[in-house]
This record gives C-alpha cells, sequence and structure tokens, in this order.
C-alpha cells in the first residue's frame, strides 16, 4: 500500500473528520497532535518494560504489541498531514530528500531544523 491510499483510508476511521469539528482546523490539528504525543509514549512505555522487566529481550507478543503502536503513530501521521492539506506521499519523499542532503553535506548528525 502506498502512502496517499493509506492516508484516504485511515480518513475513513477518523471520528473527528465527520464530525462538526472538522469546520475548525485548529481542534483537528490539536487532537493530531496530542493523539500522536499519547500513542508515541505508549509506544517508549512498551520499550521502558521490554529492558526494565524482560532484560531487553523481545519476544514476539511485544514485537507485535509494537507494530501496533507504530501504526497508531501511522494514523496521527497521516492525520496530521491531512490537516495541513499535505497527502503523504510527499511528506515522506521531503523527508526523504532532506536526510538525502544531509548525508551528503556531512550533517546527518548534530541538531537543528535547518542544517
Amino acid at each position: 500500500m502506498d502512502f496517499n491510499t493509506y492516508q484516504k483510508l485511515a480518513k475513513r476511521t477518523d471520528y473527528h473528520s465527520k464530525r462538526e469539528e472538522k469546520k475548525r482546523f485548529g481542534n483537528n490539528l490539536v487532537n493530531a497532535t496530542l493523539g500522536i504525543t499519547g500513542e508515541a509514549g505508549e509506544f517508549a512505555d512498551k520499550i521502558k518494560k521490554l529492558y526494565r522487566d524482560k532484560g531487553g529481550k523481545l519476544d514476539r507478543q511485544l514485537k507485535n504489541d509494537l507494530v501496533h503502536e507504530l501504526g497508531d503513530i501511522l494514523w496521527y501521521i497521516a492525520k496530521m498531514a491531512r490537516e495541513l492539506g499535505v497527502p503523504l506521499d510527499t511528506v515522506a519523499r521531503l523527508n526523504i530528500e532532506k536526510l538525502s542532503s544531509r548525508k551528503k553535506r556531512g550533517k546527518l548528525g548534530g541538531s537543528g531544523d535547518h542544517r
């Protein structure tokens, strides 16, 4: 499946896109932003427990749970892009272009948005 198809299919499951909130750009963007941070937190918590409780040994169940959390994160990324009016394929392409440029210029490490 390509990213744009995913983005379209994900929209069908977006409860907020079908409600009156749809008219208020900020509400949907805030919802997506808070949603992605929540899902990323759930992913991070599972990783914490992997090292705290299992000595870093990844089993099949936890791997499956992590993959599902990544799917939830992807869903919110698709929503954020949609709220910004950008196809998800464009987000992915621009990210690879940015990272490729940084690699070519020896700037993968470090910090800052415009390096």
